[in-house]
């Protein structure tokens, strides 16, 4: 456990605590803490946690401007709820990419745990796109996106990034149940 793993983790932590709050300045505490993952995920041999981090460097930039975009009272960027149909496409989706990027890294053995760190990847770039969009479930997809990166990391010895995920469970139950309510006050005016 290094010290700039700690950091990237308390900087993530950051992020989703103020993410629930939908406070936009989540995305600068994202962007930083990915950046400094991106190259710990490089170096410990996990490419596509390297790659879905440097994605996030991306989002972290677009989820500040979209929701600075609609900061003001009477443009606020609305949570809205998937039906069940989006939802089942989503998985199906996921799934499928995550079966072929699986293939991809064991047959070119570049993953230390290929169909896990597929999988972490794979949902966690579209989840979140999702969370920038302020889509509802969002926090359901990240409660079981939480729980698989938790085991990838705790098989490739990251443990500071184990801690920050074990907290990102938590949150994200938090972060549902507070968006749950207001949408709910949004859904009633």
């Amino acid at each position: 456990m290094s010290g700039w793993e700690v950091f990237a983790a308390s900087l993530g932590i950051a992020y989703i605590i103020l993410a629930a709050r939908e406070s936009q300045w989540c995305w600068p505490f994202a962007f930083v803490s990915t950046v400094i993952y991106t190259v710990l995920f490089w170096e410990g041999q996990l490419p596509m946690q390297a790659l879905l981090n440097f994605y996030y460097m991306g989002m972290a930039v677009y989820g500040y401007l979209l929701w600075k975009k609609h900061g003001n009272i009477e443009d606020n960027l609305i949570i809205t709820s998937w039906s069940w149909l989006l939802q089942i496409q989503f998985v199906i989706i996921g799934a499928f990419l995550t079966y072929i990027v699986g293939i991809y890294l064991t047959h070119h053995q570049l993953s230390q745990s290929p169909y896990l760190d597929a999988g972490v990847t794979v949902f966690s770039v579209m989840n979140t796109w999702l969370m920038a969009q302020k889509i509802l479930q969002n926090w359901l997809y990240w409660i079981v996106i939480n729980s698989a990166a938790i085991v990838l990391y705790i098989q490739n010895g990251f443990y500071a990034t184990v801690v920050m995920f074990s907290i990102y469970f938590i949150l994200a139950m938090v972060g549902y149940i507070s968006w749950q309510k207001r949408y709910r006050q949004q859904i009633q005016k």
